[in-house]
């Protein structure tokens, strides 16, 4: 058989089918597809839709999705709430902000010598970090406050940003072990032979390495102290030190105590947009950092 021969077969091999049909599985898989995106974006939709009805039309009996009116007074209201929007977000930012900080640095380390120093009960130790993961965080938060109290970390954006940390480094650290062990032997075998020292591996191989792992660990950490509510509900009571999710139960209490539930939609959709934007700005590596370590 010739090489055209064989070139025409390969390329009748991939071609597509004439008159450009796809197959029933792939339209299927499509329809799915659409299906699940539709499912998962209704609520928000329907969110948004609530957010720019105005007071009459959102408590209108019965119910009606469409806004008959277009009004912006919810965000407005939502914008001067009490301390201001503006104070929230920049405590919900500052909080999250040192969380991440927090994760990374003692993540990363902790990671780093599981996954790549032999040490008697390494294993065990490991266990012990990821127990935490099966006690109900609500549980921790009255001894973590008692103690707080006692080191005036209470009202404190510092000691809202450890509880937060202490909530997400067993999962940070389960991640980043897994990027690391991911990593060939031989690269680090390599960096032996030159004369690099354990923390000089570590910082200019393994780290550069593991930034899917990194940037994964960071975007966790994000969104977790970005939606906590409970420990900021209990750990917090100033109104000017408040963050959104306390925002978010503040603002839905209208007049007479009815839900405002314009206001409550405005504020959950403000809510939703840092988390959506650093989602979509780091999905690429959110993928590869969750994959990672995942085939050996």
């Amino acid at each position: 058989m010739t090489a055209g021969a064989l070139t025409g077969d390969a390329e009748r091999t991939i071609s597509p089918a004439r008159g450009g049909r796809v197959a029933p599985g792939a339209s299927l898989a499509a329809a799915a597809c659409v299906a699940v995106i539709a499912i998962m974006a209704a609520p928000m939709a329907l969110s948004f839709l609530a957010s720019i009805k105005t007071a009459a039309d959102a408590s209108a009996v019965p119910p009606h999705y469409l806004p008959q009116a277009l009004s912006f007074e919810n965000y407005a209201k939502v914008v001067n709430f009490q301390a201001g929007l503006a104070t929230y977000v920049g405590n919900s930012a500052l909080v999250a902000l040192m969380t991440i900080v927090g994760c990374i640095m003692l993540a990363a380390p902790a990671g780093y010598g599981l996954a790549r120093f032999a040490m008697h009960g390494k294993e065990i130790a490991f266990l012990g970090l990821l127990a935490p993961i099966m006690i109900p965080y609500q549980a921790l938060l009255t001894p973590l406050y008692l103690d707080f109290a006692k080191v005036g970390l209470v009202n404190s954006h510092l000691g809202l940003a450890i509880v937060h940390t202490v909530l997400q480094l067993p999962f940070s650290v389960f991640l980043m072990r897994n990027s690391f062990e991911a990593i060939p032997r031989e690269i680090e075998e390599a960096a032996m032979i030159d004369g690099c020292s354990a923390w000089t591996r570590f910082t200019r191989i393994f780290l550069p390495l593991a930034v899917p792992a990194i940037v994964t660990v960071a975007l966790f950490a994000f969104i977790n102290s970005w939606n906590e509510f409970l420990a900021a509900l209990i750990f917090m009571n100033r109104e000017t030190s408040f963050t959104v999710p306390i925002l978010l139960v503040s603002v839905r209490i209208g007049n007479h105590g009815a839900v405002d539930w314009g206001a409550l939609q405005a504020s959950v959709i403000i809510s939703i947009i840092p988390c959506l934007a650093v989602y979509l700005a780091l999905q690429r590596y959110y993928v590869s950092g969750l994959l990672s370590g995942a085939v050996k």
